[in-house]
């Protein structure tokens, strides 16, 4: 079985690793172009990019996959099958037609719930109590293809979505394994999508990470694990961005306070009045500051009870 792999982030790493370990015939590496980061923007090659080259799998980085040339790229190899895993493009019906084992993707949701870019990130947010990984038959839509095999998990009330996403990532290796050994057995079943039950996912933006405070505790805090670690829950504090990066939620109730006001500063944390209950905000990082804990940013700070983070 030749298999040309498609994927980009971290998030697919531990499911090519898995293909390689397997002694899965890994023709080529699909993935994004290397891309400027950090504050020299030095050209940064993607992760998967950097496990294909150490093991010797050939890599192509097309800046656009809809033309002739990197369909023929394609073609050439051969490829009975092709595995997607967070690749970040839509493939057209000519690309995904040429496998005859058609095209399988790992996907960070139980479909249909959380199509599109950030599944892991707005099931945190929306405060879902459980996640999982689908693997499904890729077609032209946004993750609309015929449902493979499912794997439920369980999200912690205090899981942040990096921590979440890790954890998938390794579910989706397991997952993509099973269903593929179901694959050469030749019982592989197909379910089609309910598609009054879909729910998307969009791409996060920094914007996302707004705190409007207006809304419960347990929405504050679900935004701010649902954004950590990217973009970032933030407020306005003393006129400068205030990021927050851990909260707890408190049982108590806002007891007339105006959403925002710091009810009580102490080293064990800010706890902040919501539009409904209280919230203690455990770690925070200031504009040009390092992240640090409450009680950190107190030893050489004061913040005032009665103040409001806008």
């Amino acid at each position: 079985m030749r298999i040309v792999f498609m994927g980009t982030p971290e998030f697919a790493v531990p499911s090519i690793k898995m293909l390689v370990e397997n002694n899965y015939n890994v023709v080529a590496a699909v993935t994004q172009p290397d891309k400027p980061k950090g504050r020299g923007n030095k050209m940064t090659p993607p992760p998967v990019k950097v496990y294909a080259q150490e093991n010797d799998i050939v890599v192509l980085q097309p800046e656009k996959i809809r033309t002739g040339e990197f369909y023929k790229q394609l073609e050439a190899l051969k490829p009975d099958l092709f595995v997607t895993v967070a690749y970040g493009r839509i493939l057209p019906q000519d690309i995904l037609e040429l496998p005859p084992m058609g095209c399988i993707n790992v996907h960070g949701s139980l479909l249909p719930k959380y199509r599109g870019a950030a599944p892991i990130q707005w099931a945190v947010i929306n405060g879902e109590k459980k996640t999982g990984i689908t693997t499904m038959y890729t077609d032209v839509g946004m993750d609309t293809g015929d449902m493979l095999i499912k794997r439920e998990m369980e999200i912690p009330v205090d899981m942040t979505a990096g921590e979440l996403h890790d954890c998938l990532s390794i579910v989706g290796a397991e997952v993509l394994k099973e269903t593929l050994e179901v694959l050469k057995k030749g019982d592989l079943k197909r379910e089609k999508q309910p598609e009054g039950e879909a729910t998307y996912a969009p791409m996060m933006k920094k914007e996302t990470g707004a705190i409007d405070w207006t809304k419960s505790a347990w929405e504050i805090h679900n935004l701010v694990r649902g954004t950590n670690p990217w973009p970032g829950a933030y407020a306005q504090y003393c006129g400068a961005k205030l990021k927050v990066w851990k909260t707890m939620f408190l049982d108590g109730k806002n007891e007339g306070y105006k959403p925002g006001t710091i009810i009580r500063s102490s080293k064990s944390g800010l706890v902040v009045a919501c539009g409904e209950g209280i919230i203690n905000i455990l770690e925070i990082q200031l504009e040009s500051a390092r992240r640090m804990t409450i009680e950190e940013y107190l030893c050489g700070h004061k913040i005032n009870e009665g103040e409001v983070i806008g």
